[in-house]
């Protein structure tokens, strides 16, 4: 009992439209086995609880909340209205729509070489051909620059204390191996998007929490979307979903789960960092299959955002990543198998939420959940992929 919440209309005026299901081109019987798929998970204690909401084109058809938001040390039942620790999809709604507008500004390029930008970044050694290869800003919201996939937080604390965003960035650029020559390869890295999170703070002189909150976030209306909670809004704290329960025995909350993030970057951070709810990421999904607008407001150019969503030809095609989004590469396995395997953005977040945007079918799948809460044991890898053949199969063609 009390495991399905209703929808239930919020206080504040909806950014989308609600319409039913059937209104969204959505069989309503086919689109309700979700619910069961969800709540399976939760008894299975996979998952303490979750939001689900999906979009067609600019209208919200289904907004659910299943479970609970906390069960340590307290129960809090799950509403439409908690807040996620985006963990990883912060990559996509944070960095990558800040990152895009750069790109759209011809303030930077995306075949341009990081050393431009950040003085001393090594680039890759060819060894057989006994020279350099540059690693551009495609490589890196591609994922295919060769940077080690994340960085000994321990170790790096111990050397150069917390939070320590410059000594970071300087051990990127100098320590970090490069471990395959650039747009040969794809290796998923966390480090590629704090490379880019320096890049933006270098071009526009302020820090990427303070940017994407004021050009992505609050030019698209957002109400309950941050880094920083913790200190920037405190208003939002009592709808957030805690996450790892840690040694003083209370789980995160309002604070970056990501150690990198939060204990070296300070919570602002180009690889997680931002908290959001399912409406809000509703309304960035819209803006992003509306070719950068929703309900007036624009944040991309058309052509910019088909950029974004497109697999760069100069990169080895098998690599399957778009500007910032997956689109096949081999994470990619949360947009299930019926959504359009080539036109279909999706990301993950390690904390549980996963977004899915099909281009083709004007249809995005958010669910948010926190995996980690109470402890990090649980796994989401074949729910997302259920989640989305569920509702990709409800399209009514």
């Amino acid at each position: 009992a009390g495991l399905l919440a209703a929808c239930t209309s919020p206080q504040q005026p909806r950014s989308l439209e609600y319409v039913t299901p059937s209104q969204a081109g959505l069989d309503s019987s086919k689109l309700s086995m979700v619910d069961t798929a969800i709540l399976n998970a939760i008894g299975r204690k996979t998952i303490p609880g979750a939001v689900l909401s999906v979009v067609r084109g600019d209208k919200i058809a289904y907004l659910k909340a299943y479970g609970n938001s906390q069960v340590v040390p307290d129960t809090v039942q799950m509403t439409t209205g908690i807040i996620f620790d985006l963990a990883s999809v912060s990559k996509c709604v944070g960095t990558t729509l800040s990152f895009m507008q750069l790109v759209e500004d011809k303030l930077v390029g995306l075949e341009d070489d990081v050393r431009d930008f950040i003085p001393g970044f090594l680039p890759f050694r060819d060894t057989l051909i006994d020279e350099d290869v540059r690693i551009t800003v495609r490589d890196l919201l591609t994922h295919s620059s060769g940077l080690d996939p994340y960085v000994n937080v321990e170790r790096l604390s111990r050397r150069y204390g917390e939070p320590c965003p410059d000594s970071l960035m300087r051990y990127i650029s100098t320590e970090v191996n490069r471990n395959f020559k650039p747009g040969t390869d794809f290796m998923y890295s966390c480090l590629n998007f704090v490379t880019l999170q320096n890049i933006l703070e270098k071009v526009t002189g302020e820090r990427l929490c303070d940017y994407a909150q004021r050009e992505v976030f609050d030019a698209l209306g957002l109400e309950h979307t941050c880094y920083l909670p913790d200190v920037k809004r405190p208003d939002l704290m009592d709808l957030i979903a805690p996450t790892t329960v840690q040694p003083d025995g209370k789980p995160l909350k309002g604070v970056v789960h990501d150690p990198l993030a939060r204990r070296l970057n300070g919570g602002n951070s180009g690889n997680a960092g931002v908290f959001s709810n399912a409406e809000d990421l509703s309304v960035i999904a819209a803006a992003v299959m509306g070719g950068g607008e929703v309900n007036g407001r624009r944040i991309l150019e058309s052509e910019t955002v088909k950029l974004m969503c497109t697999v760069p030809y100069k990169n080895d095609p098998r690599i399957g990543r778009a500007l910032g989004w997956d689109m096949y590469s081999p994470h990619s396995s949360c947009k299930g198998t019926l959504t359009s395997q080539r036109r279909t953005l999706c990301h993950t977040g390690y904390t549980g939420p996963s977004m899915v945007i099909d281009l083709e079918n004007q249809l995005a799948i958010i669910l948010l959940t926190h995996r980690c809460h109470p402890y990090d044991t649980g796994s989401l890898k074949e729910l997302r992929a259920e989640v989305a053949d569920i509702v990709a199969g409800a399209v009514i063609r």
